[in-house]
């Protein structure tokens, strides 16, 4: 079989469980990331549901070729050379979000922003911490993710995922080994499918209130008017990024299009046209930068998808 007819029998094998919508060749990954940086994806796919989403994997096992799981593309710096093999977007085909008494059970694919809406509207409190988070229900799961002063582990009840053996499996959210900013999918190749959090009934107009509130000091302070990943660094113990960045005098700095923002130094900004290397780059500068002034070793928040 030629490269290209191996290449034609994948399409239509990928075409067959995601449909003529869910399967792209050469996509560039610069239109599926927050940060607008990335080359092409040799195949970009986004299954419809559990089903389709173990087809695809076990058509990449067979045909030998790797895959790569995202969701929103809120945490990824993908490099400028693109990514070999498939990336297997779960997004808006896996979405589904349903009330049941005090829960809320989301597929992975739906916004967090989206999970936090129907929260407000059904007059469930809290959950108003995700709303200016724009990630992915499943990609939360994943790493935890939290903000002022609430985080995942504070309201997450289960997950449902595929397991190492492509298994559906449902895991209490005490067995996922919740911390800062990770979980036990860090180090156990599950996918989540879906997830139930568990909240309280509040009232409707205060939750809209501190949703008010809330977003009104993301605004304030955070570089919404350019291309980021969010925080592009943890928090390192007893310190805040940021700060440190800003202290070590590197607010503003740039290399090429990427800039460490001058509105909040722990945000990486893409002012227009950064490559994937300019933000490489410009995280390894300033991850040198603060240790040499504080010797406080800074980790990147962002995932690296892609060879740098």
């Amino acid at each position: 079989m030629t490269d290209g007819q191996r290449r034609d029998s994948l399409l239509a094998a990928f075409t067959g469980a995601c449909g003529p919508d869910g399967v792209c060749a050469d996509e560039p990954m610069s239109a599926h990331t927050t940060f607008r940086i990335g080359g092409p994806a040799d195949y970009f796919l986004m299954p419809p549901g559990g089903e389709a989403l173990r087809t695809v994997i076990r058509t990449c096992e067979d045909a030998e070729i790797p895959y790569h799981i995202v969701g929103n593309g809120s945490n990824l710096l993908v490099s400028d050379k693109g990514v070999r093999g498939a990336v297997i977007r779960i997004g808006r085909q896996m979405s589904r979000i349903e009330r049941n008494g005090d829960e809320i059970t989301a597929e992975a694919g739906a916004l967090l922003s989206a999970v936090a809406a129907k929260a407000q509207e059904e007059g469930l409190e809290g959950f108003v911490f995700a709303g200016g988070i724009p990630g992915s229900f499943g990609g939360a799961c994943v790493m935890n993710a939290g903000a002022y002063g609430g985080e995942m582990k504070q309201v997450l009840k289960e997950v449902r995922c595929l397991d190492e053996a492509h298994e559906e499996i449902a895991l209490k959210a005490e067995d996922l080994g919740l911390g800062y900013r990770s979980s036990i999918f860090m180090k156990r190749p599950c996918i989540v499918l879906s997830g139930t959090i568990a909240l309280r009934e509040g009232d409707k107009e205060e939750i809209a209130r501190e949703s008010a509130e809330l977003k009104r000091r993301r605004q304030e302070k955070q570089p919404l008017d350019l291309p980021s990943a969010g925080s592009t660094f943890k928090r390192p113990e007893g310190y805040f990024a940021g700060k440190l960045i800003m202290d070590a005098g590197l607010r503003g700095y740039r290399v090429g299009g990427a800039q460490v923002s001058e509105k909040h130094c722990g945000f990486v900004v893409n002012t227009g046209g950064a490559t994937a290397d300019d933000v490489r780059k410009l995280i390894n500068d300033v991850e040198e930068r603060v240790f040499s002034a504080f010797q406080v070793h800074l980790e990147p928040e962002v995932r690296f998808l892609g060879e740098f």
